[in-house]
Parts: structure tokens; sequence; C-alpha cells
């Protein structure tokens, strides 16, 4: 009987032994099945979204930015009555019953997503419930607090807080700052140890972006677009404002747009940013960066002369011709080719190039290569690979046969107008660190030198040319300043076969103001308008609209003053000069040239006012250059008053206003 109780305490020691052992095993020795299974039960795991950086123009005003949200939570093991909760949270988040509750009816989850990114009032009303296994937490919202303006540039999140457009896209690890896992601890019950979500600590903020864009500039480009493609009952319409200088974006825009704040809800067709992202064949605006590569070749000057065959021109097997029959072209300088813009003119200039010069011109331009600008989805364009045959030579001349981006074309435009150089475009001024403030700027980064400085300089008076009377462009004009551009309409391309569309066409203007120093660059393109189609008569009074504003919100003084001002200018004395017989006034087609373009602003006299009564345009910048005045014109024709009066005492701004009949 002894030996039995003696047997029976050993046994129990020794399992007692063992239990100690292996308690001790679990406690202090790791074991990582073990461990896992402890996570799994007493934690889970969530991920939330840093605060967004803001993205702000070039004043500081926001474009987007992160307001505060609350994402709702379940833990459906914890949760009472899930069907009767599913009927109320569907009926609160405008949901359907059945998408609710397959999200909690399984009673073995510890932790699911209801609904993120709420608004304040539904939180409020979900909260009052004091339901056991409902909670939030609270993260950042994306608001875009001008709906649509810039709305395809800014583009847009995913439900994850992701960029899938635009600079949110193109810039998202730099707005989105740092994404942090963050443990949820649980009671010994499974219970989240969590109370509204306050337990979630801040991540770092993402950076923000400045952007070179001008809120004010943006808006009204937009709104001129959108009026357009409402008169001229086009299919959309894009637009775009680069700084002369530096190709830093000022405004860019597509009609139609939508609301970036209901992304989703609007079509793809219009979240799309077509201005880097579509291409067309750009018609006769390309004819300026023909005459611009055979002009630094050598091979032409502006008052070379080209036979235009009265409008028809045979090529091979074909005929080029004009844009109307009616046109019937002989001798032509090539300022007036440009001017005019003929087609068989043009195509004579790139034949008398040759194919390789030509191609090589117009990839030095830009086309056929992305720009380089920072926003995503940039198209290539393209320039055909040779060899060219003779009549696709004649097409790519005058902008047939060759494909751009909206932005390639006005950034080509941009290097004539600011004296020779393609730069890269850039919309991101600088970025601003949220932890630390410190802010980096962009620079204008030059890409290649394409002209001379005197090159650029004839260009650009060849394409004032465009827009004085007797041009294509003369609807572009502006009121008191010189313009430079030059329009295009061009048949639009069928996308679905070879060949093009009937009566369909893209319609756009090209160009830059004040010609003789130039600080906007706009160019402006409307697809398949119903009510008029020449770029003349539809693209550039868009431009002219636009333009205006941009140099009077900027400050700029115009050249000259509106002829109809002059009924201000009164009880002024004229010398004796003005009753003398006028000239006749210059041809329409008299041109400055480059030299005189650059000494518009800054032209010169003596001490006392000049006599120039009864000259032209030409004939009184020609008089008194080299000395020290500024002039003023008014009206057009030749000069039939001065103010002050001729041989007076100059006033000490050295201006005088010259009034022309």
């Amino acid at each position: 009987m002894k030996s039995r109780i003696v047997i029976i305490f050993v046994g129990i020691l020794v399992l007692w032994s063992a239990l100690i052992l292996r308690a001790g095993y679990l406690q202090f020795l790791p074991n990582d099945r073990l461990n896992s299974l402890q996570n799994r039960q007493f934690q889970t795991k969530v991920t939330l979204q840093a605060r967004r950086g803001a993205i702000v123009d070039s004043n500081g005003r926001d474009l987007a930015m992160s307001a505060a949200a609350y994402s709702l939570y379940a833990d459906p093991k914890i949760l009472e009555n899930r069907k009767t909760v599913a009927k109320k949270l569907a009926k609160v988040l405008n949901q359907s019953y059945e998408s609710v509750y397959a999200k909690i009816k399984d009673g073995n989850r510890r932790f699911v997503w209801i609904h993120r990114m709420l608004d304040q009032e539904k939180a409020n009303e979900i909260k009052s419930w004091d339901l056991r296994g409902l909670s939030f937490v609270e993260e950042w919202r994306r608001v875009y607090p001008n709906e649509t303006l810039l709305a395809q540039t800014l583009g847009f999140l995913g439900i994850e807080g992701q960029g899938l457009e635009g600079l949110e896209l193109g810039y998202n690890q730099t707005l989105a700052g740092n994404q942090k896992k963050m443990s949820v601890k649980r009671d010994a019950r499974g219970r989240p140890l969590i109370n509204d979500g306050l337990m979630f600590i801040e991540n770092p903020e993402g950076s923000e972006l400045h952007l070179t864009v001008d809120s004010e500039l943006q808006y009204r480009l937009e709104s001129e677009l959108a009026n357009a493609v409402s008169t001229f009952e086009a299919d959309h319409a894009v637009g775009v404002v680069l700084d002369a200088k530096t190709s830093a974006v000022l405004a860019l825009a597509s009609a139609p747009t939508f609301d970036v704040n209901k992304a989703m809800k609007a079509p793809a067709e219009y979240r799309r940013n077509k201005i880097v992202t579509d291409v067309f064949e750009p018609g006769s605006t390309m004819k300026t960066f023909v005459i611009a590569s055979a002009l630094r070749d050598g091979l032409i000057q502006p008052n070379s002369k080209f036979y235009c065959e009265k409008g028809s021109f045979k090529v091979g097997d074909r005929i080029i011709r004009e844009a109307e029959t009616k046109e019937k072209f002989e001798d032509l300088t090539v300022s007036e080719i440009l001017a005019v813009s003929s087609n068989v003119g043009t195509t004579k200039i790139a034949f008398k190039m040759g194919a390789d010069r030509l191609r090589q011109g117009l990839l030095d331009f830009g086309f056929g290569q992305r720009s380089g600008v920072d926003l995503p989805g940039e198209a290539r364009g393209m320039v055909q690979a040779l060899p060219w045959r003779q009549h696709l030579l004649s097409n790519i001349s005058f902008g047939h046969g060759i494909s751009s981006t909206p932005l390639q074309v006005a950034n080509a435009f941009a290097a004539i107008a600011n004296g020779g150089v393609l730069n890269t475009p850039y919309i991101v001024k600088a970025i601003r660190d949220s932890e630390t403030g410190e802010l980096v700027e962009t620079q204008a980064k030059p890409i290649r030198r394409v002209l001379s400085a005197e090159q650029a300089a004839q260009m650009r008076a060849m394409l004032v040319g465009v827009t004085t009377k007797g041009g294509t462009g003369i609807n572009a004009r502006v009121e008191g300043f010189m313009v430079g551009g030059k329009t295009g309409t061009a048949q639009k391309v069928n996308p679905n076969g070879r060949g093009y569309l009937r009566g369909a066409y893209i319609s756009s203007f090209g160009g830059f103001i004040p010609a003789n120093d130039p600080k906007f660059v706009i160019y402006v393109a409307l697809d398949s308008p119903k009510k008029g189609y020449y770029g003349s008569t539809v693209a550039a009074p868009i431009f002219s609209r636009i333009a205006s504003y941009a140099v009077r919100k900027e400050g700029i003084a115009p050249l000259q003053m509106a002829e109809e001002s002059t009924s201000n200018i009164k009880n002024r004395k004229v010398a004796s000069e003005t009753k003398a017989v006028k000239k006749p006034a210059a041809p329409a087609k008299s041109l400055l040239t480059a030299e005189e373009l650059d000494k518009v602003t800054t032209v010169s006299t003596g001490e006392t006012v000049p006599n120039l009564m009864n000259l032209t345009t030409r004939e009184v910048l020609r008089r008194v250059n080299g000395q020290d005045i500024k002039v003023k014109f008014v009206g057009q024709g030749t000069v039939s008053e001065i103010v002050p009066d001729v041989g007076s005492q100059l006033p000490e701004s050295k201006e005088i206003t010259v009034i022309m009949k």
C-alpha cells in the first residue's frame, strides 16, 4: 500500500514538473507559430493614409487639399443583430442591404471596413446608435475646392488614397507622405481598445506642390473653351498658355471638363488631359516651323520669292491646291506665303529643303518626341521615318502626315518667341517639405537652340504679318498690342480607318503677345466644329480674347491706344503740317523688319518733338530710330496729329502720341 502511494506521488510530481517545464518553455522561449496566433487573436493591423500634401497655384490659392473624414469599420464577431445593423447602415450609407450584410455576416471576422471617408454628419448619426462592434477612425479626404478648375491636370485619387490621374498620379509619392501600419490592441475578449480613433497616431504629411498655373488665367481659358464648344458645336476644345521665356505652364485646359470631387462619375473622355495625351495633324500652324527651319539652314530669306502656280501645283499624280479655290497666288515672298498661308508656296519651300533637312528641322523643334513636361501620359507624336515621297513631303509642309500634341505646338512657338531656344515645359514651380518647410524650386531647362536670335526675330516679324490686314490671322489681333501667330485648319484623321473624316476639321491658332517682347505663348484648337471650321474664324478670336485678358492682367502697357480713344485727346494744337496733303497708307501686306520690331517699344528723338506728319508707321520708326523717345500709335494710316506739338519740348517721360488716319 505504501509503495503504491509513493508511485502515485512520484507520478503526480513528474506530471507537475512536466507541466511547469512546458509553461516555462512557452513563457520564456520564442515560438513563431504561437506569436502569430497571438497576434491574430489580439491584434488587427489597419493601414491608414498620411495627410496628403496640398496643391496650390502660383499665388498660393488652394487647388487640392485634405480635409478630415471618418472611416467606419466593424468587428463582426462582437457585433450583435448583424442583419438589423446591415439594414440601418444601408439606409444611411445609400448602399444595398446585400452589400453591407456581405461584409459583416461572417461572425469569425475581427475587422472589416464598412465605408471609407464619411462626412461628419453621417458619422455622427451612426455614432449615436452606440453599437458595440462599430467604430470610426479619422482619416484624410481629398477635396478640390474649385471643382472643375484645372480638373484634367490635377487628376484624382482612388479609394485607398492613391493617385490615379494627373499630378496626383505623377507626384503621388511626393504628395502622399509615409503610410504607417497601426496595431489595434484588443482586450482579453477581443474587443478593440480604441476610442473614436484617438489612438491612431498622425503620420507625417506629404509635401506641398506649388504650381506655375495662375488660377484666374486658368478660369478665363476654361470659360473661353467651354463657350467655344457651345458656340461652334465642337466635339471638344483644348488650350494652353506658356510663359514665353521659360515654357512654364500658366494655364492648360480641355473642354468639356468635370468636377474632380466626383471624378469616377465623369466619362473617361472628359478626364483625359488632351493637351499632353492626344495627338492630331496640326495643319497650317506647321508652316511656321517649316519656314523657320529653311531660314535657319540659309535656304530662304523673308523676301525670297516663290511662284505659287496660281493655286494649283501638280506633284506626281496629285494636285496641291490652296485652301480656297479662289486663291490664285502667283509670285509671293516667304513673308507673304506665311501671311496668306499658301499651301503651294510652303510646298515649294519644302522641296527646296528636301526631306532630310525638313525632318531634322521638325525634330529640332520638338516634334516626334516627348517634351519632358512633368505630367503623366505624355504622347510622342509622330514625324515619319525617311524616305518621304514628294507628295508626303508636300503634305507634311502644311501639317498633314505628321502628328503632334497641343503642348508640342505651343512649345515650338515659344522657341521662336523667346529668341530661338527650345525649353522643357514644366508645371510644378516648387515643392515644399511639410516637416522642414524647405522649398525646392524648379529651374527652367533649355533643351537646345533651334534658331539664332536674329532668325527668331525675323520669324516673329513674319508672324506679325499673319495678323495684319490681308493675313489669315487678322482676327487674332489685340487692340493696343502687336500679336504674332499662325492659323491652322486641318482635316481630321479617321480614327477607325484610313483617310480623313468627311467634313471634320481641327481648327487652331498658335501665337504670342506682345510680339515685340513676348510674355505669353497661347495655343487653342477646336475638334470638329460644326458652325465654321477655319482657324482664322473659329480659333483666332478665342486667342485674341485670352491674349487680351493675359496682357491686361499682367499690367503690360499697350503699344497703341484704341482708335476710339482719339476723342479723349482734346484741345491740342496741331502743327501747320496737318493741312498738308497726306501720303497713301502703306500697303496691307507691308511688314516690319525684325530690327524694326525690336525697336517698337523704345524709339527716340532728341529733346524736341520731331516732325513726323504724314508718315506711315514704318516711316515713323525709321525717322526716330536711335533716339530717345517712346511712341504710342493711335489708329491706322498716316500721321495726322502729334501730341505734344511738333517742335515743343519733350515731356520727362519721353513719350509722344501720334494719331493716324
